[in-house]
């Protein structure tokens, strides 16, 4: 037989067994969303976002200045979008700019990137000293080329080497110095001029 007060500590130990366990429980399941949360995919994901995020900020930062303050870069949700300020600020899918301003844009991306390769060193193993452009530069009007052309020469102020491949002989000419490929049916020969 149980005296009240034997029952009564019981139930009292018993209610906070339950609590205790429901503790318990919530504990396990915050833990289990975060193992879930950091798991190498997701971090990864997470990690990806905020680099590209961080990525276009600075690459607006460069495309501003190439295109006159008109366009600016986000990134969200997967997707770089521009950002046309002589368009009352009207945001849209960089997939639905001109030939010559997605060189812009890659060359802003392009530029941040290397910035950011640059801070992101820890010694000078990691330093990005060359960037090659690879063509888009028939797709210029001529103030653009212009433009760019100012850019270029602005990196290659800054210690870079800076090497571009191209075809259009107004940019090939304004460039300090160059290799010149002339293909014939024997084969190419190069020319350095300097």
């Amino acid at each position: 037989e149980h005296r009240p007060s034997e029952l009564m500590a019981k139930l009292t130990n018993a209610r906070e067994l339950i609590e205790r366990v429901t503790e318990q429980r919530g504990r396990a399941s915050r833990f289990d969303a975060l193992s879930k949360e950091l798991r190498a995919d997701r971090i990864i994901a997470f990690l990806q976002v905020e680099a590209l995020q961080i990525l276009a900020a600075a690459g607006s930062e460069h495309l501003s200045t190439l295109s006159g303050g008109r366009y600016r870069l986000a990134f969200d949700q997967d997707e770089f979008f521009v950002i046309d300020a002589w368009n009352g600020e009207e945001r849209r899918s960089a997939r639905t700019l001109s030939g010559g301003e997605t060189f812009l844009a890659s060359l802003g991306l392009a530029l941040a990137l290397s910035e950011q390769v640059r801070s992101l060193s820890l010694n000078r193993r990691a330093d990005l000293d060359s960037l090659f452009l690879d063509e888009g530069f028939g797709t210029l009007d001529p103030e653009t080329l212009e433009v760019v052309v100012d850019a270029i020469e602005q990196l290659g102020s800054d210690g870079r080497m800076v090497g571009v491949i191209t075809h259009v002989r107004e940019l090939a000419l304004r460039l300090p110095a160059r290799i010149e490929v002339d293909g014939a049916p024997r084969g190419s020969q190069i020319q350095v001029i300097a």
